[in-house]
């Protein structure tokens, strides 16, 4: 019988073999017949039937040629008990000791890289290979076999070991989940804005229907006469920039000597649903310059825009550049997008179908629902912030431990219909920002040559909200004196980086050269260990202008304190 199983394993490696052939001839003629527009249904825009897909000969051949040598590979290692799939998803030991769940994970992630490659084969042009990429990913990562219990080793184990206890847990979070609808990132009855979340010392100052304006006790016995105004984007809420005592970028501010002033924006309901772009720049951005020009009695203040903030600000200082004002003395742009050449993964969302559904959904009135827009920012990495929740809340029965930065990320807020579909059309669809005139803002042609002053720009480096080239190409567009600054890590956890967790890195470059791509600047740009908020508050106090002594109340005669900050308008929930 032993000289026999030589002649068997050799049958059975010839018929995998065949299978194999078979299976890479079915799985190509599916990915050719695929309908994309269906395959990702809701995640992509979608007119008409899909075309036909084709690809380059040379890397189909070599795709089928690795495919083939990997699977048949993995067969050997599976018949000597050796398979050890290389992803976090399949880490645990209980994969590693069932060797059929280690097959299938292992199998899984030759398929997974086999389709990817597929996609990357694809002849068409980018933004076409880019969509058909982004939804071989929505399809693969759903299909992991981590994400079913009848396959998911380490949650079959869990099972067994707590009797059971863990799937009746699980079916508890899911319930739990489904009524406040969304999936829990963090324990979110943990934290309460206010309480153990944006709890730096302030007041608010001034509110329309759009914002509120909150003024921070001064940390310092002198401030600069220049206030500082800070503009966070309106698709979240302003306390990223105020989590906690030690990395918060409001409290960091003060700290230096700023007298510190922040934009709450109110989370729009149904009264809000006619609120345009034009109405958002001149009743809040510009209004909030004003209103801080009034309380402090500054000539001019110095301003800072995060992500969408950032876009709203240069829009605003174009705006009253075209009307021969000039009440900002500098600009601070973080991860922001003034040039929508480049978006990254979001421009697989824009064509004009798409714009135009959204203007006739919405643009004339409605809501955009922050879950919907909380759902469309988790899918851009769905491992990570989506399937990873699903299987420790769900299959695992595990409460994921409390986490302030996913507890805001939790906290979504609504956008009006007239201000999104805008927002669409103008900027990402018709780049019209950078184009002298092309975009008509309360009435004024906004041309951002005119923004002459000061900048300091920055840009996280693994940015997939705002690549970093699209954050690099504010230098070409604005025309006064600019820093550039690229910090680590990504869109929230590159800014919200304070020093004195002396973590990750920034890059500089001290010639003042800014050359026509991010890729050049970075030849030049020497990395410095630690955070570059220190980097940043220098080049904010070049420009803040003397000391002064530092207020003993809040706002003025004109703009008493109407409450604590942070606020109720923070406190509404989506």
């Amino acid at each position: 019988m032993t000289q026999e199983i030589p002649e068997i394993l050799a049958q059975s490696a010839q018929q995998f073999q065949q299978t194999l052939g078979e299976g890479w001839r079915n799985a190509f003629q599916s990915f050719q017949n695929m309908d994309l527009g269906q395959a990702a249904k809701g995640l992509l825009p979608h007119n008409g039937p899909a075309p036909k897909i084709s690809f380059a000969p040379e890397k189909l051949q070599e795709l089928q040629q690795q495919y083939l040598q990997a699977a048949t590979k993995l067969w050997g290692q599976s018949l000597h008990g050796t398979t050890e799939p290389k992803d976090r998803r399949f880490a645990d030991k209980a994969w590693e000791s069932n060797p059929m769940a280690a097959f299938s994970a292992a199998a899984y992630l030759l398929n997974t890289r086999t389709l990817m490659g597929l996609a990357d084969a694809v002849q068409a042009d980018a933004k076409t290979r880019a969509r058909i990429r982004f939804a071989v990913e929505q399809l693969t990562a759903a299909a992991a076999p981590s994400n079913f219990l009848a396959f998911n080793a380490e949650a079959q184990q869990k099972a067994i070991e707590t009797q059971g206890e863990s799937i009746a847990k699980g079916v508890t979070n899911l319930i739990h989940d489904m009524r406040q609808g969304h999936v829990s990132m963090t324990d979110e009855s943990i934290f309460e804005v206010g309480k153990n979340v944006a709890t730096t010392e302030g007041a608010v100052v001034f509110e329309n229907d759009l914002f509120q304006l909150i003024e921070y006790k001064p940390l310092t016995d002198t401030v600069y006469e220049k206030p500082f105004l800070l503009v966070p984007p309106c698709i979240n809420k302003f306390y990223i920039l105020d989590l906690q005592p030690d990395n918060s970028l409001i409290r960091y501010a003060a700290a230096q000597g700023n007298r510190t002033f922040v934009v709450s924006w109110r989370n729009p309901d149904a009264s809000l649903a006619h609120k345009t772009w034009d109405d958002y720049i001149e009743d809040a951005v510009i209004k909030a310059i004003t209103v801080t020009q009034d309380i402090t009695g500054a000539k001019s203040i110095n301003a800072l825009g995060f992500c969408v903030g950032g876009t709203m600000l240069g829009t605003a200082l174009a705006v009253l550049a075209a009307r021969g004002q000039k009440p900002v003395a500098s600009a601070t742009f973080l991860t922001s997008l003034l040039d929508f050449t480049d978006t990254g993964i979001l421009d697989v969302f824009i064509d004009e179908a798409f714009v135009k559904y959204r203007e006739q959904e919405m643009g004339q009135g409605g809501l955009m629902k922050g879950k919907d827009l909380s759902s469309t920012f988790s899918f851009l990495r769905p491992n990570d912030l989506v399937w990873n929740y699903v299987v420790g809340n769900y299959l695992k029965g595990e409460t994921p431990p409390p986490f302030d930065l996913l507890y805001w990320n939790s906290d979504s807020t609504n956008l009006p219909g007239p201000y999104y579909a805008w927002y669409l059309r103008n900027t990402y669809l018709e780049n019209k920002l950078v184009k002298p005139g092309a975009a008509i803002v309360c009435g004024e042609k906004v041309d951002l040559r005119m923004v002459d002053m000061p900048v300091y720009i920055y840009g996280s480096r693994e940015d997939h909200i705002v690549p970093i080239g699209g954050a690099y190409a504010s230098t070409q567009v604005l025309p006064g004196k600019k820093r550039f600054v690229m910090g680590a890590s990504g869109h929230i956890a590159g800014v919200i980086n304070p020093p004195a967790k002396n973590k990750r890195s920034h890059w500089l470059r001290e010639d003042g050269k800014f050359p026509k791509t991010h890729a050049e600047w970075l030849a030049d740009a020497t990395e410095q260990s630690g955070s570059w908020w220190t980097d940043w508050s220098q080049w904010l106090v070049s420009h803040a202008g003397k000391q002064i002594p530092a207020p003993k109340t809040y706002g003025k005669a004109k703009y008493k304190a109407i409450e604590a900050a942070p606020g109720r308008y923070v406190k509404a929930r989506a």
